[in-house]
């Protein structure tokens, strides 16, 4: 095999260490907060290259610290579960080192980025680092271990607008809500899967604790309060008839993803999972701009 091929597999290796795509979930979040505050702000919608590329390299360096640390610190467990066991560090396709590296470089450009946005964004890095590094020793002793993922992906949306104003506001801690019990719902929906192994590893999950019936009914009301925070952000933001419209797919995507997933038959998380949520995610964006483009033309 050439360099450059090995050079290829490598770097492929290493998106799949931190499942690059999943980066789909959160950045369409911050941007709807970067969105939203602009036009608050400047009353164009528009927050700037400069933002918008400082916004775009900290999310994904985040989101990258975040899984290569996941990665590393729960590889004694993906070791002996069977779904996990070929992921990339306990198979041996990375080293602990290597994937500890990957960790200490999107670290640097994490905080090189935040520097790149405001005080705002630079003084409250070690808060953010602590809930991206910290969650997988959450699983070990809570249940509420989902909660913590939640606020960790929640303040990628609150980051979009702080990084456009500087400051909080009553529409960034909605949009924070919104991700924390989205995380919530889609994390849990996620952990059935594990259910057999988590119960018998001493793993903390909703389901480990409460059986899969009752954590996806924790679920449903988790994304329930999702939809009734969706449609807080847009009175929030005085927001037009298109984010609602938007807000109503979103509410119509959450509950397909619970109609596909039985008790009974699970085969279906990963598409309740991951292409459910993507698309949510995706309708959310997209709603946003074009809500935010209807108001600035009007």
């Amino acid at each position: 095999m050439s360099a450059a091929a090995r050079s290829g597999t490598q770097v492929k290796t290493y998106l799949e260490l931190v499942k690059f795509e999943h980066t789909v979930f959160a950045l369409p979040f911050a941007y709807a907060g970067m969105l939203l505050a602009s036009l608050s702000q400047n009353g164009t919608g528009w927050p700037g290259w400069h933002t918008l590329l400082w916004v775009t390299v900290a999310m994904a360096a985040a989101r990258t610290a975040a899984m290569a640390a996941n990665r590393v610190i729960d590889r004694a467990i993906d070791a002996r579960n069977p779904r996990t066991a070929g992921r990339e560090v306990p198979s041996g396709k990375v080293s602990p080192a290597q994937a500890w590296a990957l960790v200490g470089v999107s670290v640097a450009v994490l905080m090189f980025a935040a520097w790149q946005l405001n005080p705002l964004c630079v003084a409250l890095l070690p808060l953010a680092l602590l809930f991206l590094i910290g969650y997988p020793y959450t699983k070990r002793y809570t249940w509420l271990c989902h909660a913590w993922l939640g606020v960790t992906d929640g303040a990628a949306a609150a980051g979009g607008w702080i990084a456009v104003t500087g400051e909080f506001h009553p529409v960034a801690w909605a949009l924070w809500a919104v991700v924390i019990f989205w995380m919530i719902g889609l994390d849990t929906i996620y952990a059935t899967m594990d259910y057999a192994f988590d119960r018998a590893s001493g793993i903390k999950s909703i389901p480990a604790r409460f059986g899969i019936p009752a954590a996806l009914n924790i679920a449903a009301v988790s994304h329930l309060l999702t939809f009734l925070l969706l449609l807080l952000v847009g009175v929030l933001a005085g927001a037009s008839v298109w984010y609602f419209l938007a807000a109503l797919v979103m509410g119509a995507i959450l509950l397909f993803e619970h109609r596909i997933v039985d008790p009974q038959d699970l085969g279906r998380v990963n598409v309740a999972f991951f292409d459910a949520n993507m698309w949510l995610a995706i309708t959310m964006l997209l709603g946003v701009v074009m809500d935010v483009t209807w108001r600035t033309l009007t």
